[in-house]
């Protein structure tokens, strides 16, 4: 039964394509002999066509083994100072603004302020249908080059920030982590709270020891939420570490060359001398570079998954 529902999944909207294309066939017949509102109606129902195909090709797209997942997303800073936390803090709210126009939910988890400007650090998640299927394509190092609001002289500067996303493990079984594996720390959270966060050590850092992988949460008022929180994101990322050594195993196995993707320079954000937006890996250009920085970030999204699914 789950392998028939996996199958109707796509026979069903295929089966209801076939049906629209052959009603279209028809239309676009008739608009060739009588024109007017025949024409009309035919380039509607073309345009309807479109979409609904685009749809199951994202769907498509979507389809890897966690793309359906939540996503938990990590901004860093890179070295630039005040200028790459900004740019850092910039990064935050070009994903929180697509994902509010996806309908998407996100809870902060971590927000570490930069000492100026920015974020020293930031770890959301973000909950919806096919999160992380899109998120993953964001994975990378995002430069920024504008003329410096920290800089005296208003030189121009490069910045760049790191984005990470991992898919969220809901069951805890998935990824096994023994408590003499991790090393727990409690601490007075820094960031916004009121009183509340200068007075309790409510903030929580664990450190995997196996690893060294070391997470921190302390946006919630209760020291227990934030360990829950840093628990889910330490899961996400041995799950992530898990799934990768996987799939370089299988590469070696097929003779597939390698590629290092992890760090690499994905997109790049021009203000000054010009304005532009280009993603290095599919080409893709956008002159309207604050509509990109308010979340309109889709055409880069699917272009990504269209090259590599």
């Amino acid at each position: 039964m789950d392998e028939l529902r996996s199958l109707k999944v796509w026979l069903d909207p295929l089966g209801a394509l076939r049906a629209d294309c052959g009603d279209l066939a028809v239309l676009i017949e008739l608009a060739e002999e009588e024109g007017g509102e025949a024409a009309a109606e035919a380039e509607a129902q073309l345009e309807t066509f479109e979409s609904k195909l685009r749809d199951l090709e994202l769907r498509k797209m979507l389809s890897g083994k966690d793309d359906d997942r939540n996503a938990i997303v990590a901004i860093h800073p890179g070295a630039g100072g005040t200028d790459s936390a900004d740019w850092a803090g910039m990064l935050i709210r070009m994903y929180l603004a697509w994902a509010d126009r996806r309908g998407y939910e996100v809870e902060m988890m971590d927000h570490q302020p930069g000492d100026e400007a920015g974020v020293k650090s930031a770890t959301f998640l973000v909950k919806g249908p096919y999160a992380f299927g899109h998120l993953r394509a964001e994975v990378g190092v995002h430069r920024l080059v504008r003329l410096s609001p920290f800089d005296a002289a208003h030189r121009r500067h490069t910045s760049f920030a790191s984005v990470a996303a991992y898919p969220e493990v809901d069951d805890a079984s998935e990824v096994e982590i023994r408590d003499a594996d991790i090393k727990l720390e409690f601490f007075r959270a820094s960031g916004p709270g009121g009183q509340h966060v200068n007075k309790s050590s409510t903030a929580v850092r664990i450190k995997h020891i196996p690893t060294g992988i070391a997470v921190s949460c302390q946006n919630e008022r209760s020291q227990f939420r934030n360990r829950e929180n840093a628990m889910k994101v330490l899961r996400a990322r041995l799950y992530a570490i898990r799934e990768e050594e996987l799939r370089k195993k299988q590469q070696e196995a097929q003779g597939e060359k390698m590629e290092i993707a992890w760090g690499s320079q994905i997109r790049s954000y021009v203000l000054h001398p010009y304005r532009m937006v280009k993603d290095v890996r599919t080409s893709v250009e956008r002159s309207d570079v604050d509509r990109v920085l308010d979340g309109d970030i889709d055409e880069f999204i699917e272009a990504y998954l269209k090259r590599t699914g």
